[in-house]
Formats: C-alpha cells, structure tokens, sequence
C-alpha cells in the first residue's frame, strides 16, 4: 500500500475531485461522466428501438421521439464519446511522452468542469418544459419553428461544453509540442499520442465554426435577428454549411483517437512493432486535412449543383486511400505475431471488419447521385454507427480493459469482459446490419411509427432485439467493474507483461508525480527497448531532484458555475423580468472569478527529494 493511500484512507474526497488539477484525477472525472451520458444516451435509443420494434406501436408519442432521437445523438457524440476519449486522453498521454502533468493543469480542469455543466444544462430540459426537438445537427429551419425552450438548452448547453472541449484541445497541443521527454521526437511518438494530437488540431479549427453557428442561431431565438430567418434575408443553407464544416470534422475528432487505441492495443497483444509506423503517421496526418475537404457531401441533396457535388465526392473518396492504409497496417502488424486474445485484443480483431464494412457505404454514400436514393434513409443510420459504434465505442470498450489498470490499480475480470464483448458485438450487428436492408426497402429515418405490412416488421423487430442485446453488454460491464473492485488485487506496472510505451514504465496507478525522474526515450517503443536490454529502469535524463506540482483549485468550478447560471438567464430573457439580472450575475461570477486567477499568487509546491526516496515510487505530497 502506498504513503499517498494510507495518508488520504483509501481514497480520494470529493472535495479532491472538486478541486483536482491532477491529469489522471481529471481522467477518471471524465471517465465517471462520460460513462454516466453513455447509460442516458443507450436508455434514449433503447426506448426508441422499443418504439419501432412493432408498427403502429404506441409506446412513445411523435413529439418524445423527436425529443429522444435528437437528446440521443447530442448526447453519445458531445457527452458521452467525446469525454470517454478525453479521459483515456488524460490517463495516458501525459505518461506517453514522460511528462509529469499536461501543459496548463488548471486549464485542463476549467476544460473538464465547463464540459460538465454545460451538459448538465442540456440535460436540464427534461426537467424544465421540454428537451430539443430539432435533430442532433438542429437545422436552423427546424430550430426556429421549435416552440417552448427545448432548442434553447442545446444551443446554450453546446456552447458552454464546447468552449470546455476547445481548451481541452488546446492544451493537448501545449502538452505534447512542448513536454515530450529528452528524445520523445515527433516519430517516436506513441499513435494515440500522433492521434490526440492531431484530433487537438482538429478541435481548435473545428469548434469556432460551431461555435458562432449556435451563437447566431441562439440570437435569432432569443433576440430577434434573422441570420437564418429567410423570411427576413437570411439563408437557413448557410447554417448547413457553418455546422458541417464542424460536423464532418467531429467524426474525425472522434475516430483518430479510436484508430490510436487499436493501433496501440494490436501491437501489444500480437508482439510484434506496429506495421509502418511512418506511414500510419502521415495517414493520420492526412485524414486530419482531408477531413476539412469533405462537409457539403451531407448536403448533396440541397440544390448546390452538379459541380460542387462532383468535387465533394471526389474528395469524399479520395479520404479513404489514407484510411486503407491503416487497415492494412492493423493487419500486417497481426500477421505472424504471436497473438494474445486478451479482452482488448477481441475488440481490436473485430473492429477492423466491422469498421470497413461502414467505411464501403460511406464510399457509396459519397456517390452524389446513388446518395439522392440513400438520403434520409435506414441506410444512413446504418453506415453512421458502423462507423460510430464499430470504431470509437468499440474502441472505447477495449480501452477501458487495456488501460483499467493503469487508472485504478487493478484489473477487469477477464471472463466478464468476454461476455461483454460477445453480447455487444452480437447486438451491434443484429441492430445495425439489418438496417442497410430497411433503408434500400425505403424506410425512412426519424419516422416515429410505421404501417405494417410493408417488408418492415421483421427487420425492426430484429435491429430492436439486438439493442436489447447491447443493453445487457453495458449492464455486464457495470458488474465486472463493481465485482473486480471488490475483488481488486495489485498489479504490476506493466500488468498485460508486453506494454511497449512509456505509461507501462510507471506504477498501477501512476505516483502524483508520474516520474521520479523524466525519463531518456531511446528509439521507438521506449519501454520495450528498456526491457528487451534487461533494464529494470528506465534510463534517466536527469538526476533525482525536488518535483514542483501545482496546488489543487475550486476556481474552474466556480468559473463554470457561472456560466450555467449565465445561461439560465439568458434562457429566460424573454419570459421573466428576472432573466437579465441573472444572466448578468452568471457573467460577473465568471469574469470576476477569471480576474481573481490572474491576480492571486500560485507557485504550487514542491515534493522533496527524500520524500521521492521513502515514498517507494508511489508519490506523497509535500
């Protein structure tokens, strides 16, 4: 047992967690959050998979599935996947590159809080007069027409989160351009590194545009404006294009870090380098710039012409060359290696089918003029959670058994995690196969009921069984990380036996600190290389010394808090004579509170070199 346990009784306080500026705190945060969205978002499409498991059914009326289907895809994108990757993001990165801490501690915590409150204010409309009605995209000409506050709580919820993910990512790059350890080169770079960083890049050129997008459709609701009223001169086509150029990009924000984690997790269980290491960078690279290149193809059917369709589709295609090139090199890193198939590596062997099978019908649906016949189909849901669901929640479930012990100490029950995998896998493709045929049949997306005896009974029954089925992975995997906590038993650092990169140098968890002393990285594969030469340390880049820390802080909940209260205000600015005022005091706590950071004197602490040497790798607090 650790100095650092026994001197906090086994655990941390909330008050810790209020106030943590710690990366791998700050990781389980958004761990427990994201987790938390991800059981909301499954219970809204469970409920609508129950809906349309018969015709005619009367479970839910029109306007709660409108409410659910667009809480659903808000949810699992901006609440649910985007933290799930942000926590495995913080467990890891800092530890891939020999830092002690992310660049600007304090911000990552803001970064986290905000996300919190402004999906908690999102969330806030079930309670409060109703949820958004106007799809997870919110065209602005549903948006506009939507009575009573249900778009407002998405408009104002979204931007308070996404100001949150945006200095996530911008303190993502600091981290990792400025703190990689003596010879932690750019390609020597761990993959899930190369792939947060280039989803951090994506995220500061991705999330202004969605960023003013809301602002101006929050002023045509709140305020009277007509940027998108056409009506008035406005044009409803430009909000279109304003959240695409985010929209498209966010599927890559979501899906380079999923490609990062089976591109560390194949590698470990099969034994072998990671095939083409060069090339899987550059395609990374270039899925990042390609994907800025592609928007308008979700909007082949608005009437731009035949030109800007063609070019669209073209680039659309073009994005899947740097694609198959990581397919391949999953592959052939597999191929004659000694393969283990541990709980991740099942994830990782079933990912790669189940991800190119969404990414064929993404190249038909690029195809302009067979999209006119797709569009607003079955199909389309189907191609999006192959991609959705077959890479990043895949590539969530396999993270969380690979890296579990390097953030609590103790590993998943293996058998558990089969049982998770086999009934999540099953379900998945039960749920979302099937629905190919129900939009080439010509069913209709966000059609809350359906006549029967139109060759679409039996596939909805079946897609609706397998989301059942998916219900029960996730109640399976809530058990085994109950019972394995109970039945938690210490590992070793590198617990799985071939870790390659350098958080599998550290304890289970990690110290406060990460590393007594920043670490020398030597080649690629750091801690394989230390172990393949028998060496039970790393080598070092500096002598044992005093570690400076930054001190704990409440100000970014209180910063966030204030932007919530803003936006209640702001919610009701019409409707009471009180909505000012509050939106006024929101924005004076948060300002207020900015300036208070600015002024007071915080230099952190130091942990001293003798505490280093008696606290056995574990990290003690000055």
């Amino acid at each position: 047992m650790s100095t650092l346990a026994q001197k906090r009784g086994f655990g941390a306080t909330l008050w810790d967690y209020l106030t943590t500026v710690d990366h791998k705190k700050i990781a389980i945060l958004y761990l427990l959050a994201g987790t938390l969205h991800l059981i909301i978002g499954g219970i809204e499409a469970l409920l609508m998979r129950l809906q349309l498991m018969y015709p005619e059914s009367t479970l839910v009326s029109a306007q709660t599935f409108n409410e659910l289907l667009t809480t659903h895809g808000t949810t699992m994108l901006f609440f649910a996947a985007t933290p799930l990757l942000f926590a495995f993001m913080n467990a890891v990165v800092p530890l891939q590159i020999g830092a002690r801490d992310v660049a600007f501690p304090f911000l990552n915590s803001l970064g986290f809080w905000l996300f919190f409150f402004g999906a908690l204010f999102f969330n806030l409309g079930w309670f409060l007069g109703g949820s958004p009605d106007a799809g997870w995209t919110s065209y602005a000409s549903l948006a506009l027409n939507s009575p009573g506050h249900g778009v407002d709580f998405y408009l104002l919820g979204l931007q308070i989160s996404g100001l949150g993910t945006l200095i996530s990512g911008i303190n993502f790059l600091a981290t990792i351009i400025t703190m990689r350890a003596p010879g932690m080169t750019f390609m020597r770079l761990p993959l899930f590194t190369w792939t947060t960083f280039v989803t951090s890049s994506l995220i500061l050129f991705a999330f202004p545009p969605l960023t003013v997008g809301l602002a101006l459709l929050m002023f045509d609701r709140l305020f009277g404006t007509a940027f998108f009223v056409p009506e008035m001169g406005g044009n409803t086509i430009i909000y279109e294009h304003i959240f695409w150029i985010f929209g498209h990009p966010e599927v890559y924000i979501l899906v380079l870090p999923a490609f990062g984690i089976f591109s560390e997790i194949i590698p470990v269980f099969s034994r072998k380098r990671l095939f083409g290491y060069s090339s899987m960078v550059f395609a990374t690279v270039l899925i990042g710039f390609l994907g800025f290149m592609v928007w308008a193809h979700h909007m082949f059917t608005t009437g731009l012409g035949p030109v800007a369709n063609a070019i669209f589709a073209v680039a659309t295609m073009a994005i899947g060359v740097p694609t198959g090139i990581k397919v391949f090199n999953w592959l052939l890193t597999a191929w004659g290696g000694s393969i283990r198939f541990t709980v991740p590596m099942l994830y990782g062997v079933t990912f790669i089918p189940s991800f190119v099978m969404g990414g064929v019908t993404g190249v038909m649906l690029a195809t302009s003029v067979a999209d006119y016949q797709y569009h607003d189909t079955y199909f389309v849901v189907a191609h999006f959670h192959y991609v959705i669901v077959g890479a990043i929640v895949f590539a969530i479930l396999a993270a969380t058994h690979y890296w579990y012990p390097k953030m609590f100490g103790h590993m998943l029950s293996e058998k558990l995690g089969v049982v998770t995998f086999v009934l999540f896998t099953v379900g998945f493709h039960l749920t979302f196969f099937i629905q190919h045929f129900l939009g080439l049949w010509g069913m209709p997306r966000r059609v809350f009921t359906y006549l029967p005896n139109q060759g679409w009974d039996t596939a909805n029954f079946v897609s609706s069984v397998g989301a059942i089925f998916m219900a029960v992975a996730v109640i399976v995997l809530v058990i085994n990380v109950i019972v394995s906590a109970i039945n938690a038993k210490p590992v070793s650092g590198d617990p799985w036996g071939d870790g390659r990169s350098l958080e599998w140098a550290v304890s289970c968890p990690p110290p406060e600190y990460n590393f007594k002393q920043t670490p020398l990285v030597r080649g690629l594969d750091p801690h394989w290389i230390e172990k393949m030469e028998g060496n039970k340390e790393l080598t070092h880049a500096e002598p044992l010394g005093d570690i400076h820390m930054p001190n704990s802080s409440i100000l970014p909940v209180i910063i966030s808090i204030g932007l919530f209260i803003g936006a209640l205000g702001l919610l009701y600015i019409n409707d009471y004579s009180w909505g000012l005022g509050v939106a006024i005091l929101g924005l004076v706590i948060t300002l207020g509170t900015m300036f208070f950071r600015s002024v007071i004197d915080d230099h952190g602490y130091h942990i001293h070199k003798e505490d280093l040497l008696n606290d056995d790798d574990k990290g003690v607090k000055a």
